[in-house]
């Protein structure tokens, strides 16, 4: 019996085994998904704060382009390669980041892990703050820039498999997927702040700019608007330190797999854990038992990749991985390209800046960013939270994928055509349908689908899958842009949602399912 078959609203009893409820479950049973006890209240605090920062970055990171074009190229445009690495840098880091911090939560343990992510991205914003555009030339700066955003990203990258785990492993099974979307959540309010942030430091700076003429001021705005996000950084950094492992990671490590754990294997660490005693009559005791446990800590991680290969090696738990890494890189194509390329949208509904004084063209761009922000991405993500625990995360997936390729046909279709209200319309549709969608499903599946033990690599590889799209997207996008216009490359997004929807059939469902248990059962057929 596969895990698809399983019945899950049947799984504890089938398997005369029940999931393990840590302290964040154990409250509020009985209460609407959406209300959160006062654990989980402060585990959102904890967690959602990475989601706030990694959306205020992909905001900011295209008003400080356009700032730096004053700064450094006196309004002319950036190098168009160098523009892009600097977008990119974030996105390449994230993929390091979230393949090595999964592997390292399943492998050292989310306790040892969490937190180190967030000191990686404060000491990159820091870094990033200090980019001498008065020293270097400017090429220099655009580098030294993008080489601190690439080390950003792999902070940030780090918190979607950290912030994953610890969260579903302390999840109520009834509440998981509302959780997990109102962490995700937060990216719609870390795009908010960043709109307003940039309005706010802009229009203190207008008399310094528009008075006395210096644009070079402008350098102040966008380094004041980078840092404001140490701010939530700091905030959270203690509770993530010190947050305590997980009942139910503890549990996972305890019940090693039969297969690959032999008696053999034990007989021999109790051996030689004897001859060490014997061998070592001046050594302390403490220092006995220390050498004891560094080698079942020795035996637990060889296991630990064994089981992982054996169990990834069944297509049913293959077919799954690539169904979340598939679907969460054609997300990306899409949603980045769009997202890291908003010029062209604010050049379609007038707000572009392309003309005024410098001070007036950068406000229009943020007056029209919070336009969009406003109208689709805040909604999205809260249609999700209020829905998915009802509809289920398959359906959400499948119907945003399919919504969001039609408003981009429309869009491709009617480009030219379409006046402002009908273009920011559309616009609005997709970004919510975006939301309401696979931006936000795809950030819960791989965590409630795979086990305790496997949750964070395979959450972390799915997450890198999608940012891989995300560069592919925005190295990409503008050259494709001149070669064959706009309309072709919203066609490709197009397909690419299409192509999504498709491989979104490779995934069960998995309201109130406890891959935990499924996995449990897998494990006594194979007995």
């Amino acid at each position: 019996m596969s895990a698809q078959d399983t019945d899950v609203r049947s799984q504890p009893e089938s398997t005369n085994r029940r999931s393990e409820l840590g302290e964040y479950e154990l409250e509020g049973d009985n209460r609407p998904p959406f209300i959160l006890t006062l654990p989980e209240l402060k585990l959102l605090g904890i967690a959602g704060v990475g989601f706030f920062l990694d959306a205020y970055d992909l905001f900011i990171i295209n008003p400080v382009a356009t700032m730096l074009q004053y700064r450094l190229y006196g309004g002319g445009h950036l190098p168009a390669n160098l523009e892009g690495f600097m977008k990119a840098g974030a996105n390449i880091g994230s993929v390091i980041g979230q393949f090595g911090f999964g592997f390292a939560a399943d492998y050292f343990g989310r306790k040892a892990v969490y937190g180190k992510e967030l000191i990686l991205i404060i000491f990159a914003t820091i870094m990033s703050m200090t980019t001498p555009t008065g020293q270097l030339s400017p090429s220099n700066s655009l580098i030294y820039l993008a080489i601190f955003r690439i080390i950003l990203g792999i902070g940030v990258g780090g918190d979607y498999p950290m912030s994953a785990s610890v969260s579903t492993d302390r999840a109520h099974l009834k509440r998981r997927g509302t959780l997990l979307a109102y962490i995700f959540a937060n990216q719609g309010w870390g795009s908010l702040a960043g709109s307003l942030v940039f309005i706010i430091v802009l229009s203190c700076y207008k008399g310094v700019m528009e008075n006395g003429e210096h644009t070079s001021k402008v350098d102040g705005v966008w380094r004041i608007c980078v840092g404001l996000s140490l701010i939530p950084a700091f905030g959270t950094l203690y509770q993530r330190l010190t947050l305590p492992e997980a009942k139910k990671f503890k549990d996972s490590q305890e019940e090693p797999s039969p297969e690959n754990t032999s008696e053999d294997e034990i007989a021999k660490l109790k051996r030689e854990a004897a001859a060490a005693d014997t061998e070592s009559n001046h050594s302390s005791k403490e220092d006995k038992e220390s050498a004891a446990k560094t080698k079942e800590i020795a035996l637990a991680k060889k296991n630990h990749f064994a089981e992982f290969f054996s169990y990834f090696s069944e297509w049913r738990h293959a077919k799954m991985l690539l169904g979340t890494c598939s679907c969460w890189f054609l997300l990306d194509i899409a949603f980045y390209g769009i997202n890291l390329n908003q010029n062209v949208v604010l050049q379609q509904i007038g707000f572009d800046g392309s003309s005024g004084t410098p001070w007036h063209r950068l406000f229009k761009i943020g007056v029209g960013n919070l336009i969009i922000t406003g109208l689709g991405f805040v909604p999205g993500y809260y249609a999700t939270v209020l829905t998915i625990e009802k509809l289920g995360r398959k359906w959400i997936q499948i119907q945003g994928f399919l919504m969001a390729a039609l408003f981009l046909g429309i869009l491709a279709g009617k480009f030219h055509t379409l006046n402002t209200v009908s273009f920011i319309v559309c616009f609005a549709f997709l970004q919510f349908f975006f939301n309401f969608g696979p931006n936000t499903t795809s950030y819960c599946y791989p965590a409630e689908l795979f086990p305790t033990k496997f949750r964070a690599t395979a959450h972390g590889l799915s997450a890198a899958s999608g940012k891989a799209g995300a560069i592919l997207s925005a190295l990409a996008f503008n050259a494709l842009t001149k070669k064959v216009g706009t309309p072709v490359v919203l066609w490709i997004f197009f397909g690419c949602c299409l192509a999504g929807a498709a491989c979104t059939l490779l995934l069960p469902e998995v309201r109130l399912r406890d891959p935990d248990v499924v996995y449990a059962e897998e494990q006594r057929q194979k007995e």
